[in-house]
């Protein structure tokens, strides 16, 4: 249930394109490595083990949002663990490594149904710790991987500079792929509700590998299972749809649906904006590197986004992705703090 103090959050009334006292900011990757807290939690953990364990990734969920000062809490998750219950081994050195990558068309024979949501217990019993604790005006964010991504990280067995064996699928055998991409979106989108239910207040879409893709193909091979994702979850909550690696997308990423698109810094906010359309919320966008500038240039930059936005109702600000382990942890407070500041109306 989403109380009167979390509906009148800044975060959810900028979902709304509402006005709010000041911008809302939270930032991707928010409880990470570059936090001393964060660290001191996860000890001697491997990364699977610590994610696994609700209790701990409660406690560097709560941790993060409470030390930065951010309006909203996102669920400590990673994306590729749904691939675990499909059939796949998966472990983590120190990035996601698929033991047995999804690399031709037979292999669709070993991909599992995702029947049992449960498989994902960790997830929501994580989700419960934290709306228990967290304060009653913070909303929390839960997520979840676009089907393209994830059909990478199962296809490629890990990262890529080139998506070879992904765009092999793609282009040799489209029957089998769209086949692996409808079974992704299924399971993302029971994963998503699921997170939702269990008191999430809304939910955001990782596509980190689609820039990899041209239009036509994003518009051939992941639009329509976007799009799909989008529309089971919708009526559950709101969907933050977030692409990254290519703004001659923004278009297509706009027509996939949600109620706010989340750019990465690669564009211009303004020029994203009037691209997807000031009729929807949206989120971003400053370069996780500026981080890493002085305190006076980070605010130059941050100011300079919040410009962009015009002080329309609708703008979430965010990094353009994630923080990055280095990060100086006072760096990142003070562009909440900047944001809050300059933010104001």
């Amino acid at each position: 249930m989403i109380t009167s103090a979390l509906e009148n959050s800044r975060l959810m009334r900028a979902i709304r394109r509402e006005p709010v006292d000041t911008t809302p900011v939270w930032i991707m990757r928010q409880a990470g490595r570059y936090l001393p807290e964060y660290m001191a939690v996860r000890g001697k953990h491997d990364f699977l083990s610590f994610c696994k364990r609700p209790d701990l990734s409660a406690q560097v969920t709560l941790d993060a949002q409470r030390i930065l000062g951010v309006d909203a809490a996102i669920l400590f998750a990673d994306l590729p663990t749904i691939l675990e219950p499909l059939g796949f081994d998966l472990s983590y050195d120190p990035g996601p490594v698929v033991a047995n990558p999804f690399r031709d068309s037979g292999d669709l024979s070993r991909v599992r149904e995702f029947d049992d949501v449960n498989a994902m217990h960790f997830v929501f019993e994580t989700v419960k710790l934290v709306r228990n604790d967290l304060p009653a005006d913070i909303p929390l964010l839960g997520f979840g991987g676009a089907p393209f991504t994830l059909a990478s990280y199962a296809i490629e067995g890990g990262g890529s500079k080139n998506y070879v064996h992904t765009k092999r699928l793609m282009y040799h055998h489209p029957d089998v792929w769209h086949e692996f991409m409808s079974r992704l979106t299924t399971a993302v989108s029971k994963l998503l509700i699921e997170q939702l239910r269990a008191g999430c207040q809304a939910v955001q879409i990782f596509d980190s590998w689609a820039g990899c893709l041209s239009p036509s193909d994003y518009k051939t091979f992941a639009l329509p299972h976007t799009t799909r994702l989008i529309e089971l979850v919708e009526p559950h909550g709101p969907v933050i749809n977030f692409l990254t690696g290519n703004p001659a997308l923004l278009p297509l990423q706009r027509a996939g649906g949600g109620a706010v698109m989340g750019f990465d810094w690669r564009v211009e906010l303004d020029e994203a904006w009037r691209t997807v359309g000031h009729d929807v919320a949206v989120q971003g966008n400053l370069d996780p590197v500026v981080l890493f500038a002085e305190i006076p240039e980070i605010e130059r930059r941050a100011i300079e986004v919040l410009h962009q936005a015009g002080g329309r109702p609708g703008h979430i600000f965010n990094l353009g992705h994630g923080v990055l382990p280095e990060m100086n942890p006072s760096h990142v407070k003070a562009l909440v703090e900047i944001v809050h500041e300059h933010g104001a109306r």
